[in-house]
């Protein structure tokens, strides 16, 4: 006779853990913006960092099991282990102590296997000596010497995550696309028919069509259509629009006890969620701006670094311009991010003139002369500072008004909400 025999369920942590939420809270840490320019990687945006226990399994278990402790989803009893003390019986300590480390070998499991987060082995190298480890040691070492690095799917997901927290900060849900004064053809019927011309969408109003027809030739069947009775219906014209989103990359960024650059790449991260899902008729650049400039592809944004640069403004400026020109869009726009004075300028034969103190003149000249020339080409600049010093508030005053954009002046925390909400207000006003 056959028996089955069934055991009490023992409900996991794991279970209890959404791993998207998770996701999200852990967006700082894999995000970091760190300090670029090492030997081995690209200076700007290398998938190695130059420290590289910031991206061991090692220092991403550290980073979960905190966000564990901060979230309240660990027991009483592994809390009290975790701050060293014992539940009186060394059998139970030393269970527990196993049941966290797998609860964390789980989590970075499953953000493997749904497509978040993926895995490679560092190379081993070339040492003196060798050391000699213990069970746990080897453990350690062997997640120390493992790297993981935010997928295509990560950045997308950190992105949409970043867009809904902006948006819920702005009180807004959904929009739409770019309203202007002007009529097209279309699919969408918004207003009064018009007669056919040659290169409409024939997107037939059929009852104004038959009016003509029996108009001109009578009540008759069949009824006889020609061209002249031809009446297509109109839809609002959607324009479109080019951003270049310009991010300082300067030492100030991530100094003084303050990280301002890894915010910056959390509103590029929503800005092209946001343009992809509802407006995917725009495009989205990323340039960053050092001594000089640089466009970087946006599956590499996650991995932007900050350097001991200076601020080459006008030179950032000229690369956005090129790109935007050679976009046959109706709107084009340079969304600039900084927290510094221009510092550097690029001359004629390519050297890189640099003066720190004060407003250069020569530096300053420069620059207005550029934003005067995306003046001229209808390029929008609106600057988003992260400063409030007497001469650069003159100096982002000044800009402004050569370009005709706007300035904000605020803070990390504050600064995705200022941008969504220009961004948006810009979207969804008529374009004269």
């Amino acid at each position: 006779m056959k028996y089955t025999t069934y055991s009490k369920y023992r409900a996991e942590l794991i279970d209890a853990l959404n791993i998207q939420d998770l996701l999200d809270e852990l967006s700082d840490f894999l995000l970091q913006s760190g300090f670029a320019g090492t030997q081995w990687d690209h200076p700007f945006w290398s998938d190695v960092y130059e420290d590289e226990g910031d991206r061991s399994l090692d220092s991403l278990k550290q980073a979960i099991l905190q966000k564990l402790i901060e979230s309240g989803k660990l027991t009483p009893e592994m809390l009290q282990v975790l701050r060293g003390e014992s539940t009186g019986d060394p059998d139970r300590d030393a269970e527990i102590q196993q049941e966290l480390a797998d609860l964390l070998d789980q989590i970075v499991q499953k953000l493997i296997e749904e497509g978040y987060l993926s895995t490679e082995q560092l190379p081993n190298m070339p040492g003196g000596h060798e050391e000699i480890l213990d069970a746990d040691g080897q453990a350690q070492s062997a997640a120390q010497q493992v790297q993981f690095n935010l997928t295509g799917k990560g950045v997308d997901f950190l992105g949409y995550r970043a867009l809904k927290h902006l948006l819920g900060s702005v009180g807004k849900s959904s929009f739409g696309s770019h309203e202007t004064a002007h009529l097209a053809t279309g699919i969408e019927a918004d207003a009064v028919s018009k007669p056919y011309e040659f290169g409409d969408t024939l997107n037939l109003d059929v009852n104004a069509t038959l009016r003509n027809a029996m108009a001109r030739g009578g009540l008759q069947v069949p009824i006889e259509v020609g061209y002249q009775d031809l009446m297509v219906s109109q839809a609002e014209y959607r324009s479109s629009a080019a951003t270049v989103l310009m991010l300082d990359c300067s030492h100030s960024m991530i100094l003084y006890g303050e990280d301002r650059f890894t915010p910056a790449k959390k509103v590029a991260l929503a800005l092209t969620h946001l343009i992809r899902t509802q407006f995917p008729g725009d495009t989205v650049r990323v340039v960053l701006f050092h001594d000089s400039a640089e466009e970087i592809p946006l599956a590499k944004l996650a991995h932007a670094q900050v350097g001991p640069y200076h601020t080459n403004t006008a030179e950032g400026l000229k690369l956005a311009r090129r790109i935007l020109q050679a976009q046959k869009k109706d709107m084009r726009q340079i969304i600039m991010i900084t927290d510094g004075k221009p510092s550097a300028l690029t001359m004629p034969d390519g050297r890189v003139y640099i003066n720190s103190v004060g407003l250069d003149p020569h530096i300053i000249k420069q620059t207005y002369r550029e934003v005067s020339i995306c003046k001229r080409a209808g390029i929008m600049i609106n600057t988003f500072m992260l400063a409030r010093e007497r001469a650069l508030v003159e100096f982002i005053r000044h800009v402004c008004e050569i370009s005709r954009g706007k300035a904000y002046f605020t803070n990390s925390v504050t600064l995705g909400q200022y941008i969504l909400m220009d961004f948006m207000k810009r979207k969804t006003k008529r374009v004269r």
